[in-house]
């Protein structure tokens, strides 16, 4: 049985100064405590990297004050991907990033930083990213770089709905949460070696090359921009309560179908 071992988690957080959960005795304290046990309990054994990085972006949206959305940035050979996100925004503000090349997410995984926009309506750093932010209703982020070794770098990017939505505290739970995921991709390095991974990028190219079918098909059908297009599927996911890319699939079948 494979799990977060205690040495490699006292790691992570020991390379992330002040980043532990908050004093005992308040209820943010409380949240964070259960929200860590929950991800030491995961057995990777039985758990593939995608959905070990879901839990830990569900659990870092669930429980750092400010954060509306999450999403985790893996970057190898120079080829960014999502591989795991929890609110359609964060996949979408994160595709902005990867189609541009520039943003505080891609920086801060290339310079394992943490970068922070208190509001995205006056933040001049990334102009363009700023702006999608702010279209789709995003006026904080937070960028941290998650500490991998060898080939591969890494990024948890927080999204917040009001502006300066994330103070110091929210920066440290960042970092902890940054650190599981290293203990995360660590681990299936050490059980699966590096194909694991390459599967993981795999496997998020091809999805965001389907979700890129399924918008040009709804371009082409419904006379709309690509942000229109994005939005279409955002909605159908939401409602229908299925990921984005079987969305797109769907619509990709359908159109081959059609033919």
């Amino acid at each position: 049985m494979t799990t977060f071992d205690d040495e490699r988690i006292n790691q992570a957080l020991g390379a992330s100064a002040g980043a532990g959960p908050p004093a005992d005795g308040t209820a943010a304290a409380r949240d964070a405590m259960a929200a860590f046990a929950e991800l030491g309990r995961i057995e990777l054994a039985s758990n593939d990297l995608s959905a070990v990085l879901g839990k830990v972006a569900a659990l870092a949206r669930d429980t750092i004050a400010g954060a509306s959305a999450v999403g985790v940035t893996l970057v190898q050979a120079g080829v960014a991907g999502t591989a795991a996100y929890v609110g359609d925004v964060a996949y979408h503000l994160d595709e902005r990033q990867y189609d541009s090349g520039f943003g505080p997410c891609l920086d801060a995984a290339q310079a394992q930083t943490v970068n922070v926009i208190t509001d995205t309506a006056s933040d001049e750093r990334w102009p363009a990213f700023a702006a999608s932010a702010v279209e789709a209703g995003v006026r904080s982020t937070l960028s941290v770089g998650i500490p991998i070794r060898d080939t591969v770098t890494g990024c948890l990017n927080i999204y917040g709905l009001e502006p300066d939505a994330f103070d110091d505290d929210a920066v440290a739970m960042g970092r902890t949460f940054a650190g599981y995921a290293a203990v995360a991709l660590a681990n299936a390095h050490l059980y699966e070696t590096t194909s694991a991974l390459a599967e993981q990028m795999a496997e998020a190219m091809r999805s965001r090359a389907v979700i890129e079918q399924a918008k040009g098909i709804l371009i082409a059908q419904q006379r709309i921009d690509g942000e229109a297009a994005f939005e279409m599927l955002s909605r159908a996911s939401q409602v229908g309560n299925r990921k984005l890319r079987d969305i797109a699939q769907g619509i990709v079948d359908g159109a081959q179908r059609g033919r």
